[in-house]
């Protein structure tokens, strides 16, 4: 399966993560781990759930695949995100070596590329865009409704 398709694939996931954080009224963000082509965690925001401000989709799915994997380190794994990790994810990613991490929409005003863009480890690769217009519909989706617009 071409790279392109792969990523369309694993986000769609990340998407569905996103769409159940929004069914709990949490900020519709999702992600995916995978290594090796297997998906070893998912996970959504669960910071209102859960009353805690780092409990970010990325967070939440990197100690579900550090769990799964039995170690700290990340470095042949994959995260998929609906949005571009804040600072603190990005900063994460970086000391869990993530490999790769794949995100949907920027985040302007707080994700880690206009702040931090040093923060993933030096190896990691980031791809951005995929299921671009997806991915930010459903977070504007989300915000217009909040504001009862």
């Amino acid at each position: 399966m071409p790279q392109t398709e792969n990523h369309e694939k694993f986000m769609r996931l990340a998407l569905a993560e996103a769409r159940q954080a929004l069914a709990q009224g949490e900020v519709p963000i999702g992600a995916v781990v995978v290594a090796g082509n297997r998906v070893i965690a998912r996970a959504h925001n669960l910071t209102e759930t859960l009353g805690d401000p780092t409990a970010h989709a990325e967070m939440q799915a990197i100690t579900m695949a550090t769990n799964e994997l039995g170690g700290k380190y990340l470095p042949q794994c994959t995260l998929y995100v609906t949005v571009e990790p804040c600072i603190m994810c990005a900063g994460a990613l970086g000391w869990a070596q993530v490999a790769t991490v794949v995100y949907g929409c920027r985040d302007e005003r707080r994700g880690f590329i206009g702040y931090a863009p040093q923060a993933l480890h030096p190896k990691a690769t980031l791809v951005g865009g995929v299921l671009e217009d997806d991915c930010r519909q459903l977070m504007l989706d989300f915000f217009r409704q909040r504001r009862g617009q």
